[in-house]
């Protein structure tokens, strides 16, 4: 049993959580939904005993796991920091494998393998943690906190960066394991990602959870109402590039990939794919989890040691002729998971987003009155012009992404590059990025390359889709269509 009452909570010094009531037993379920911001990861901490109550009642006789975006990214830092150091020996130097980081607090190799083959990893035991994609990582998290067999569950956010199918089948885990005795909190953003199995279900808003409510009522509720309706459709006018005139012209086709073969050992990722893009064109490249998507962007990108073994060619200048990354990366605008993860330095949103001018993580250069201008202008547009002296470390994971959106789009780029880009976002911020970006391509001759597994997180300004699709031998096949 989890009960608390009129309990406040800490974080930092200047962060305070009320949580007026919250009651939970084993074998149930309660969902939360909330916006960027607003406390929900906090929230996630204080039910997993990782913040200490101040204040008012709190007991709990249940043990439990969090699995959070922020947990992921420690995860992530923690094996990079250790595999970076000129202290360790040769040993030591080894990436640990998802199947090391499964098992990092219990060791069972039978039980690892049951949660590899449940959560369909089993593929991806011997691979480098910090090698998989975002979606991957956060399948071998959720094996982790399951590995301990804890009574309480706590998922912040557990359906971002899933595939389709990856969503459905840890839905249907989620409901399974509430039968079978064990109490779940899942908090959400999503709407559509409330289970249907949750009993009670209740907001977080400005770092307050007042109540849990029953289905019905939670519906019925007039604040449940504003919180579902996305911001209706209103004139949006983004600051204009640094330099008049527009972005420069480049000749057909601006992408230009011959028979990319991508491998690690003896597992292909990329099998003779040929593609190209075409000046006004706006591709969705679609497909599950560990198909190659990402590998594809940093091949483009200039990220992937394989770019130079392969036929790539980029606005007229085939890869390796001569040119540097920054002569390449000037012309794009890139938001991925694995760049969010990389943007660690300390600075505020105001430099976050001037970085973007000059194609760095975090700002070395003094900008100029115009970069100022422009960078200010792009604050407002976010709302979030009264935060631009805060520390960007310190926002919430939808804030520092909504920055990281706009630090990509500052400059208008010819290639806007976005892998995931809305993962993190409630329903209002999703709508209102998607408005952005539809606005800059109709208004610019930036071309966008757009990485989602969700849908109805596609932008409607997408002309073309590459779908990678399975196939028996284990290789995709690439489907290319107009839409």
């Amino acid at each position: 049993m989890l009960s608390i009452n009129s309990a406040t909570f800490s974080f930092g010094t200047d962060k305070k959580l009320t949580i007026s009531s919250f009651y939970l037993t084993a074998g149930s379920c309660c969902a939360i939904i909330g916006n960027n911001g607003s406390g929900k990861t906090m929230m996630a901490r204080a039910l997993a005993q990782e913040l200490e109550a101040e204040s008012g009642e709190y007991a709990c006789n249940l043990r439990p796991e969090l699995v959070s975006f922020e947990k992921q990214l420690k995860l992530y830092d923690d094996e990079w920091q250790r595999t970076n150091t000129d202290m360790l020996g040769t040993e030591e130097e080894i990436a640990a494998t998802a199947a090391a980081i499964i098992q990092q607090h219990r060791h069972d190799d039978v039980y690892c393998q049951e949660l590899a083959q449940q959560f369909g990893i089993t593929h991806l035991l011997e691979q480098p943690f910090t090698a998989l994609s975002s979606g991957e990582g956060r399948k071998v998290l959720l094996a982790q906190a399951l590995m301990s067999k804890p009574q309480l569950l706590i998922l912040d956010e557990p359906f971002d960066g899933l595939d389709v199918s990856a969503r459905t089948q840890l839905m249907t885990t989620l409901a399974q394991l509430q039968q079978q005795g064990m109490a779940l909190v899942i908090i959400v953003n999503r709407p559509d990602e409330l289970p249907a199995f949750a009993q009670k279900l209740g907001w977080i808003l400005d770092c307050q959870f007042t109540q849990q409510r029953s289905r019905e009522a939670f519906f019925a509720d007039p604040l449940t109402q504003q919180l579902l309706h996305c911001a209706s459709d209103h004139d949006i006018t983004l600051p204009p590039p640094l330099q008049s005139g527009g972005n420069t012209a480049f000749t057909d086709p601006l992408i230009d990939l011959q028979q990319i073969q991508v491998s690690y050992g003896e597992r292909t990722i990329l099998h003779d794919l040929t593609w190209q893009v075409n000046n006004g064109e706006h591709w969705h490249i679609a497909g599950p989890n560990g198909c190659g998507k990402t590998t594809l962007l940093h091949l483009i990108t200039g990220d992937h040691p394989q770019c130079y073994s392969n036929k790539v060619t980029l606005f007229g200048k085939r890869r390796g002729s001569g040119e540097s990354i920054w002569d390449i990366k000037q012309n794009m605008g890139i938001v991925s998971p694995a760049f969010h993860m990389s943007y660690r330095v300390a600075g505020t949103p105001l430099t976050v987003i001037l970085s973007g001018f000059y194609d760095s993580i975090g700002l070395y250069q003094q900008p100029g009155d115009q970069e100022l201008a422009l960078a200010r202008q792009w604050l407002k547009l976010l709302g979030m012009e009264k935060m631009e002296q805060s520390a960007f470390l310190q926002l919430s994971y939808g804030q520092q992404r909504l920055l990281l959106i706009a630090r990509a789009m500052v400059k208008h780029p010819p290639l806007l590059i976005l892998d995931e880009p809305l993962q993190g976002l409630d329903s209002l911020n999703r709508h209102l990025v998607l408005q952005y970006i539809d606005r800059l391509v109709a208004n610019s001759r930036s071309q966008l390359l757009y990485v989602s597994h969700h849908a109805e997180d596609v932008p409607q300004c997408m002309t073309h889709r590459l779908q990678f699709v399975a196939q028996p031998d284990g290789h995709y096949r690439y489907e290319q269509t107009r839409l």
